[in-house]
């Protein structure tokens, strides 16, 4: 039976069997102890990014949760002492659009990334930034419980990301006090929650881890999420799930969130911008990642621009022309022959 991460006896940690209903469970235990690093390599790779392990034995007793919640993919491991390493060569492979925001259940985490050092203890929170390098020594067997999060809904700039990796963020009061414990305990009963309180639940989590990485950044209270900020960033979120539907409109979008039309634009010229301005961003955006991710002649045209909420190739070819001053084609002929950056 495959083993999960989820007790401790006596202050040491011992695999358990995962309850009924549990989300994907991965184990070393499951392959030949000469093949168990391998395997775990592939692993890490399979869910969350790639990263170079290593270890002082010839083998390697890890496990592995994982499950949904809304935009969040939790992810509990609990391995032997060890070192991963992301690297330059694997961040070249082009994953790693999320943020890791991770609780340490047990165990210490030394971590090292854009310049600095710190030292995860039980309870402490740490943001990890999957576009860049960065270094973990785990010392003793641990447990830490990870939340991939897309890196847009934290609404953070790339400058406020690098002050806020390297560092333990201890849960001694205020935010970090009430984040802590609330992973903790998320990580344990995610599979628990269905639709839409899933996604409801999601969006808080991901509201309040916000709020704490803005405050730890120093932010004014004020420009803390207020009522409208988390109401915006749900729309988002909202949009991005639905950008396949060419029938997104502001007033379905409104509808859904129990708001007129009118209070809906008013959120967008706020941020300097317009609903349907946003969303063509989005699907633009979309349809560049999977045009560079495809080789040319294995996706028309068509079926890329219908994926994304485009009535045909005519309306993303006039709109990527309108955006980037080229047509897709050219423009992906470009990203292939490497000319050209996505």
């Amino acid at each position: 039976m495959p083993t999960a991460i989820d007790s401790h006896e006596e202050g040491r940690l011992r695999p358990a069997v995962p309850a009924s209903g549990r989300g994907t469970v991965l184990t070393t235990r499951s392959v030949a102890p000469s093949e168990s690093l391998d395997y775990w390599h592939d692993v890490v790779l399979d869910t969350l990014v790639g990263m170079d392990i290593t270890t002082e034995g010839r083998t390697y007793d890890a496990a592995m949760r994982t499950d949904r919640l809304g935009n969040l993919q939790i992810t509990t491991v609990e391995c032997d002492p060890g070192q991963v390493h992301r690297t330059p060569r694997a961040i070249a492979h082009g994953d790693g659009r999320q943020v890791f925001v991770a609780v340490q259940g047990a165990g210490r985490a030394q971590v090292e990334q854009d310049g600095r050092t710190t030292e995860l203890r039980t309870g402490d929170i740490g943001f990890f930034e999957t576009v860049r390098p960065f270094r973990t020594v785990y010392p003793e067997r641990f447990r830490m419980k990870i939340f991939a999060v897309p890196r847009a809904l934290l609404q953070l700039p790339d400058t406020g990301l690098r002050q806020l990796t390297g560092r333990s963020i201890r849960p001694t009061g205020g935010l970090p006090a009430l984040l802590a414990p609330t992973l903790d305990r998320l990580a344990d009963t995610s599979a628990s929650y269905a639709a839409p309180t899933a996604d409801r639940l999601a969006e808080s989590v991901i509201d309040l881890m916000a709020a704490t990485a803005a405050d730890q950044l120093g932010a004014d209270p004020a420009e803390l999420p207020g009522a409208d900020g988390v109401l915006l960033l749900r729309i988002r979120t909202y949009i991005r799930w639905h950008l396949s539907d060419p029938g997104l409109t502001p007033a379905v979008i409104a509808d859904a969130h129990g708001i007129s039309v009118r209070c809906l634009h008013r959120l967008f010229e706020a941020e300097d911008s317009t609903v349907c301005r946003w969303i063509r961003e989005q699907r633009l955006r979309e349809c560049r990642q999977e045009l560079a991710a495809r080789p040319p002649g294995s996706v028309t045209l068509g079926q890329v621009a219908r994926r994304w909420g485009f009535t045909g190739p005519a309306g993303l070819a006039k709109a990527f022309r309108n955006s980037f001053g080229l047509s897709p084609t050219d423009w992906r002929d470009r990203v292939w022959a490497g000319g050209a950056s996505c």
